[in-house]
């Protein structure tokens, strides 16, 4: 049988019955459009979340006080709650780590804000001039903390642009300089940062920074530190340099045995193969319960080709009397049914696409559609209509051309 031949039998017995075609292929279109959306939106929340890990710094190493009971467990309380690392551990390890380029430690806890006429609950953080390289976060007005303000516990307060807008309004302008009150005390704002976007209460951008001398003495009233951020100067060493500031931090605070000790470390490293697997786990999840809809589409394919060949069972008897073999029945009836579900894969890769669109502009969820998930797709489609047409076709190839042209 001619190419030619073939690709003109098969769109005229697809196109025969509009209809029916039509509802055939809609459980392709469906399950495939499904599965890409799926995909799309899990691998759109992925890179995300891997985009927010990454912009809170670079070959980080996060040291968060904390008591660890066995192996697996990072800390045994809430990060930050317990009391166990204090500024001398942050002046340690900038002292004695060499891989370490950057040291910041930090005393971290809400407070109400408030200005003239306004006022917020935000996040004060009280750190060192290192913060900014630690953390990525880069100035926008002024200037951030520096050696002087901690050395002489200067209320000074670098805000974010969210505390900005919700202090002074949006948009404001000529707000260095500018006082604030925390905690019924006041601080001369110096420098504005840059929006890095967020959300909740780890928005960097709902934030406002002091000295860390400062926080100490009138905010915190104590030595210790909610957190210390390390940055290694490069990503090759710092699963090295977090084994380095573990035997420091062990041997400093008098632990031999490292299951008893009371900080947590955590690298950005391990962070984000955490948040990977976590997000691809539930991405494979949503597209398998897409996929169910593809095993529907697929037997209804089964069932539109098995009517298609009684139907056209005069017509296969006479084809096989005047010479066609078993393979070319064999072959028109699985064109057909391939036909189908490519047909549905490509309606069905565009549906994905604009649903993925959809959910990005109106539900302001991060989507992805790769082009593996598209090739996935038409893999997928044609592999079903292999599969769910190879049963029709063979009985089609199997009928006796005589008890073929009898039937009425």
């Amino acid at each position: 049988m001619l190419i030619a031949d073939l690709v003109h039998e098969t769109y005229a017995a697809v196109t025969v019955n509009k209809v029916r075609t039509a509802l055939t292929i809609l459980g392709i279109v469906i399950g495939i459009g499904s599965v890409i959306a799926m995909v799309a939106i899990g691998q759109g929340v992925q890179n995300s979340i891997q985009a927010s890990i990454q912009s809170i710094g670079s070959n980080l190493i996060i040291v968060t006080p904390g008591a660890q009971r066995g192996a697996g467990v990072q800390v045994s309380a809430g990060r930050g709650s317990a009391q166990s690392l204090i500024e001398d551990d942050a002046t340690a390890i900038k002292k004695d780590i060499t891989d370490a380029s950057a040291v910041a430690p930090e005393i971290s806890k809400r407070y109400q804000v408030t200005s003239k006429g306004l006022n917020t609950n935000t996040q004060i953080t009280g750190t060192t001039p290192d913060y900014p390289a630690v953390r990525n976060v880069e100035i926008d007005e002024g200037t951030f903390i520096t050696d002087q303000n901690v050395i002489g516990l200067n209320k000074v307060a670098v805000l974010g642009p969210t505390t900005r807008d919700d202090l002074f309004g949006v948009g404001a302008t000529e707000v260095i300089g500018q006082t604030i009150r925390i905690n019924k005390m006041e601080f001369k704002i110096i420098g504005i940062t840059k929006a890095k976007g967020g959300s909740g209460f780890s928005n960097p951008d709902d934030a406002i920074y002091i000295p860390i001398s400062t926080a100490s003495r009138f905010l915190a009233g104590n030595n210790y530190v909610t957190t210390i951020s390390v940055q290694s100067k490069e990503s090759a060493t710092l699963a090295d340099v977090q084994q380095q500031i573990t035997d420091l931090l062990l041997q400093r605070h008098k632990i031999s045995d490292p299951q008893l000790a009371d900080f947590s470390t955590l690298n950005q490293a391990d962070i984000v193969a955490t948040a990977s697997t976590v997000t691809g786990t539930f991405t494979i999840l949503l597209a398998a319960i897409a996929a169910i809809s593809l095993l529907v589409g697929g037997i209804g394919i089964m069932n539109m080709m098995l009517t298609t060949v009684t139907e056209r069972t005069r017509e296969i008897g006479l084809r096989k009397a005047i010479g066609a073999k078993k393979n070319d029945i064999s072959i028109q009836f699985l064109a057909e049914s391939i036909m189908l579900t490519f047909l549905g894969g490509m309606i069905g890769v565009f549906l994905g696409w604009l649903i993925s669109f959809a959910v990005s502009v109106f539900a302001n969820i991060p989507t992805s559609v790769s082009l593996s998930s598209v090739l996935l797709a038409f893999g997928v489609s044609a592999g079903i209509g292999i599969v769910f047409g190879y049963y029709p076709a063979r009985r089609a190839a199997g009928l006796n051309p005589i008890e073929a042209l009898r039937y009425e």
